[in-house]
């Protein structure tokens, strides 16, 4: 007794000639032709149980209901010219297999993947987290789909997160590039196959790209004219790598700040870093041994003014009434650390809305090359009791 695979009914299933060496079947009742699965082989529901590491294609839905593959690609792109009940099965057929539409293909096909990359150094601090979120938001909204690729600091590492999403067929790249990056050749590839980037953060001055930033100058020139304020005179900076410009424009609001204030400034006072907490803890270390010690530290990110706080905890030294402290992002850890951490605070989240509505501008103009858009963005230094002293 032969039953539909379909409606169940036995009573209108008459032959219908063989296919692929195997009895074909009609059913009167529901219309469809249909052939037995194999003995043994029978997943959900009748289906043929997919081999091992198999990912179901539309020629498997086709094979499972007896209709042709351009059937099947036209009933799952919801093509009025197929009927609604075949439409209906291959839906549920492809939902039984667990298929999955070929992205990369349909991409190569439309030359439009509806896809975006995100590069950044490193997951290891808030903030480029941070960032990926609001990026993520403004890419959602637009219908875009998102691959984010980290580089661990590494620029052999970033060379190869290129590579990747050029053979993904991105349409736009946000980028943060790595502490090490000197070259950019592997940036400017974009470019040669008409893919749009923004850098944020971490930006190439080397390429016309757009970029969104914050007002690294004007944030620390505050951030040091607060510590002047609070009666600190001996000021000192750990700064970032010398190559990225956000370190140079730290250091330069920085003495700035001092020179404004007639305020002395000692080589001795300013430490490059390489963004790693056992290098802050280091640096800070480096700074407190001194003989002519500071008795404040402006630091370039709050992960190192995070570490030279507990180091000088460590040592006996009394923050803010020995040493005042200020850092640069307001980190999550800056509010809950004691004492608690000031800091200049960073609109994150509105850095990677804004570098993504940027790219996607980018992206429906089409082809470049595109004026760049530069973007600066404000800081607000968030006034806590690292820095604060009872009497200045």
């Amino acid at each position: 007794m032969i039953r539909c695979t379909k409606c169940g009914q036995v009573h209108a299933i008459a032959k219908s000639g063989m296919v692929r060496g195997k009895q074909r079947y009609y059913c009167k009742d529901c219309h469809i032709y249909f052939t037995l699965p194999d003995p043994g082989n029978t997943g959900v529901a009748g289906t043929k149980r997919p081999r091992p590491g198999h990912i179901a294609t539309i020629l498997d839905i086709a094979k499972a209901l007896n209709i042709s593959k351009s059937t099947v690609s036209r009933a799952l792109q919801g093509h009025t010219d197929i009927k609604k009940e075949t439409r209906e099965a291959v839906v549920k057929m492809a939902g039984k297999l667990d298929y999955q539409p070929n992205l990369l293909a349909k991409s190569l096909v439309k030359s439009k993947s509806n896809t975006i990359g995100i590069i950044v150094p490193e997951f290891v601090n808030y903030f480029f987290p941070a960032v990926i979120m609001g990026a993520q938001e403004i890419a959602s909204e637009a219908g875009y789909n998102v691959i984010i690729c980290q580089s661990q600091e590494s620029v052999k590492t970033e060379i190869a997160n290129t590579k990747v999403l050029l053979a993904s067929r991105v349409e736009g790249v946000i980028i943060s590039m790595t502490r090490e990056t000197s070259d950019f050749d592997h940036f400017k590839a974009f470019g040669r196959h008409g893919v749009p980037i923004v850098f944020f953060n971490r930006i190439c001055e080397k390429i016309p790209a757009s970029r969104v930033m914050v007002n690294d100058y004007e944030g620390a020139y505050n951030a040091v004219e607060h510590l002047i304020a609070n009666g600190y005179r001996r000021i000192a900076h750990i700064s970032g790598p010398p190559n990225l410009r956000l370190s140079q424009n730290r250091i330069n609001g920085y003495l700035d700040a001092l020179k404004a204030h007639k305020l002395p400034s000692h080589r001795s006072w300013i430490i490059h870093h390489d963004l790693t907490a056992a290098n802050a803890s280091d640096s800070a270390k480096k700074l407190l041994s001194l003989r002519s010690r500071p008795d404040a530290i402006f630091c370039v990110n709050d992960p190192a003014a995070i570490q030279t706080l507990l180091y000088a905890k460590s040592i006996g030294i009394k923050v803010p009434d020995q040493l005042g402290i200020v850092g640069f992002s307001d980190d999550p850890i800056s509010s809950i650390i004691e004492p608690q951490l000031t800091t200049v605070k960073q609109p994150v989240s509105e850095m990677g809305q804004i570098a993504m509505r940027i790219l996607l501008d980018q992206i429906k103009l089409g082809p470049g090359p595109h004026k760049p858009v530069h973007t600066k963005l404000l800081t607000n230094l968030i006034v806590r009791q690292s820095s604060v002293r009872d009497h200045p």
